[in-house]
């Protein structure tokens, strides 16, 4: 004979799937946390390697975190033989599907050494020609002083040729590369000032 519901059964039963289910999700989690991060780490030391001056140092150890415009930048020191040779800079933007994540290096006189991509969800065909793969839009910063290279597309004023039919895409990027430019002022001030003090 079968059981009659009860709300008590129904709930009971709810309450034991719901355990099962969050306890199985938990167990996922845990599992999967490790190679995610790794893989997270793997992908950003790649991007260091990529965009800064040769280093013999470990940037990831002895990253440090630069305030600018009330924003956190994740800043990656390279350095040859002890000596600063340049920095490579997270920063990030809004682009026309979400947000876009740059590792910018500088060369230690201010320059830019190269551009990676660390994750967007730019259009497919459009506004994901920022990736180095799939056009040549990041290189036109190479080797280029902010200082006197305007950071902005050139339908702005400014210097940069924008993606065709991403214009939006185009702003964001630049708009990243330019905090990530005032980050680098920032680190240059402060590693100017650290010298001074040791003199």
């Amino acid at each position: 004979m079968a059981k009659s519901s009860t709300l008590k059964n129904m709930v009971v039963t709810l309450f034991a799937v719901t355990l099962i289910a969050s306890a199985l999700l938990g167990g996922v989690y845990a599992l999967t946390k490790g190679p995610i991060d790794l893989a997270m780490a793997a992908k950003t030391n790649n991007a260091i390697a990529s965009v800064s001056p040769e280093f013999d140092n470990d940037p990831s150890a002895e990253m440090f975190l630069v305030e600018s415009a009330g924003k956190s930048y994740k800043v990656y020191p390279a350095k040859m033989g002890g000596n600063a040779a340049g920095f490579a800079i997270e920063t990030y933007a809004s682009g026309f599907g979400g947000r876009i994540a740059l590792m910018v290096g500088f060369n230690v006189d201010g320059t830019i050494k190269g551009i990676s991509v660390l994750s967007h969800t730019e259009t497919p065909g459009l506004g994901d020609k920022i990736e180095p793969s799939k056009s040549s839009f990041s290189a036109q910063f190479e080797g280029k002083d902010p200082e006197n290279f305007k950071l902005v597309v050139k339908k702005d004023g400014g210097d940069v040729d924008a993606i065709t039919a991403s214009t939006i895409t185009s702003r964001a990027y630049c708009d990243a590369v330019t905090l990530a430019w005032e980050a680098f002022k920032l680190c240059s001030n402060q590693k100017s000032e650290e010298e001074k003090a040791n003199e």
